[in-house]
């Protein structure tokens, strides 16, 4: 007994690599699982497999209380995502506020300025609950796999719930644009504020002075990698994600407190825009534009997943549970920094708010009128900080795709050296498309109304298709009907901004950020 087997339950065998015989070979091409069994002095000899194709048991940083670990692929203890299993509720409710709290509330005011008090309201609220709604949807998903095996990412979830190549159809590019994507735009928010914090800071007479704005966004896509090669693992964001999660609280408290201690003009009206003397396209691309700005101000979805794989898990115990009570308390600080912007923000400026939809302006324009040069420098600061730690998260999952490509071909972990060469590279990259497309924000609500199934439709969908409620149940009837709403909504955004884009034009300023 003193011998230790290792039984491979539902792999395939890799003709490309025929070291091992087929009973003990592991396929790093389909996520199978593995058991450590002892076995008798009597049991027949088998190759040992090379202590560098599995994880030892000290390159793994998982709980000892996860009592899922020995049904995952081995290969999940190399990735960034899921390499540490320790992470505890303040972490998660860390990281999803960081990522939960986006610069794109800041246009909330121009929604309530196009739709008025009622709808204005009557939107954001249940957007709010819609997108709660499908959170919890995927918390439960995430342990719903037999033999208690953990789903740590939404396009595995997504391909257990769709099959592979309707999986990888409807996800991957909602996935990639929402990691990569938005890494891209908070170098574009990013280098752009420092811009601003530099201008504020040194007055008219030193703009001459100032870098361009490809030079911006290149001091901080080097700041953001640097921070990344310092993070090994989602888990250890956390630390980073704490500064993001209070910058941004700072950030949008300061932002509504400002607007209810400020004069309002006395001209100012509450009625809708999207009332006043517009053509029928015109109103309905308002409409809509103010609608995509509220469904699309809540983030997050696709890393509500990975954030719960970082968590330990057991039967006493599940991550759900833990997870959910995250959810909910990160979800009520989200509440109380988003709902306030929106009421006091139009409240304060009403039919003045700037309807140009850049985020940059709004916070020069629209907040920056008779603010005081400290007021401002500081908010520039917080908005900085927290496009830096709100990076990590997000990109940590193209991260782990990198990695991942890189492991199933070489079937062994990523080095030091390597890893830091994959995120340098992805750096680079994003740097070239913020350069190349620094109008992407202006794109950003015809690119999201494509990717705002991933968030409302999907998650009801991947419940039926996993849970199979009976089609009589009340949970069949919701989730059917809010994902066909949903996609219905991404159909009539995606429209919306077509429109608007016809009407108004777009200043494509290729490589001139």
């Amino acid at each position: 007994m003193g011998e230790l087997g290792i039984e491979v339950v539902d792999c395939v065998s890799d003709s490309s690599t025929p070291y091992y015989p087929k009973s003990s070979l592991i396929s790093f091409d389909q996520y199978s699982s593995v058991q450590v069994l002892p076995i008798s002095d009597s049991s027949p000899t088998t190759t040992p497999l090379d202590s560098n194709s599995l994880p030892s048991s000290s390159s793994s940083s998982s709980s000892p209380n996860d009592e899922h670990a020995q049904t995952q692929n081995p290969m999940e203890a190399w990735l960034p995502l899921t390499e540490s299993r320790n992470a505890n509720i303040f972490s998660a409710i860390f990281q999803l506020l960081c990522s939960g709290i986006g610069f794109q509330a800041l246009l909330l005011p121009l929604a309530f300025a196009s739709l008025g008090w009622v709808w204005g309201c009557i939107s954001l609220v249940a957007a709010f609950t819609w997108q709660l709604y499908t959170t919890w949807l995927l918390v439960e998903l995430h342990e719903s796999a037999s033999g208690g095996a953990r789903t740590s990412r939404y396009l595995q979830l997504a391909i257990s719930a769709f099959g592979t190549k309707l999986g990888k159809l409807l996800s991957i590019f909602p996935v990639m644009y929402l990691s990569g994507g938005t890494c891209v735009m908070l170098i574009i928010t990013g280098g752009r504020t420092m811009q601003l914090l530099f201008n504020t800071l040194c007055g008219a007479h030193c703009q001459a002075k100032s870098l361009s704005g490809s030079e911006w966004f290149l001091v901080f896509t080097c700041i953001a990698i640097a921070l990344a090669l310092l993070l090994p693992n989602l888990n250890s964001v956390s630390r980073a994600s704490l500064i993001g999660a209070i910058t941004a609280i700072m950030c949008c408290t300061l932002l509504w407190a400002h607007s209810l201690r400020k004069d309002r003009p006395s001209d100012i009206t509450y009625k809708p825009l999207a009332a006043e003397g517009q053509s029928d396209v015109e109103r309905f691309g308002g409409v809509f534009n103010a609608l995509g700005i509220i469904v699309l101000a809540f983030r997050g979805h696709n890393v509500v997943l990975e954030i719960q794989g970082t968590l330990p898990s057991n039967s006493k115990k599940p991550s759900r549970k833990t997870m959910w009570w995250a959810v909910k308390i990160s979800y009520i600080q989200i509440a109380m920094c988003l709902f306030p912007l929106a009421v006091a923000g139009f409240w304060a400026h009403g039919n003045k708010v700037p309807s140009d939809g850049s985020i940059l302006t709004v916070i020069s324009q629209f907040y920056g009128q008779d603010t005081s040069k400290s007021m401002m420098i500081l908010i520039y600061v917080l908005l900085i900080i927290n496009c830096l730690c709100t990076f990590q998260i997000y990109a940590m999952v193209v991260f782990d795709n990198l990695e991942f490509t890189y492991i199933s071909s070489k079937k062994q972990r990523c080095s030091r050296w390597l890893r830091s060469v994959l995120r340098i590279g992805f750096g680079g990259l994003a740097f070239l498309i913020a350069v190349a497309f620094p109008f992407l924000g202006s794109l950003a609500l015809l690119i999201g109304g494509m990717t705002l199934p991933l968030a409302y439709a999907y998650p009801c969908f991947m419940w039926i298709a996993i849970k199979k409620p009976s089609s009589k149940s009340a949970m069949w009837s919701v989730n059917v009907g809010l994902g066909c709403l949903g996609l219905v909504l991404s159909i009539l955004l995606v429209v919306a901004a077509i429109c608007n884009l016809a009407d108004k034009g777009l200043n494509a300023n290729f490589f001139y950020p």
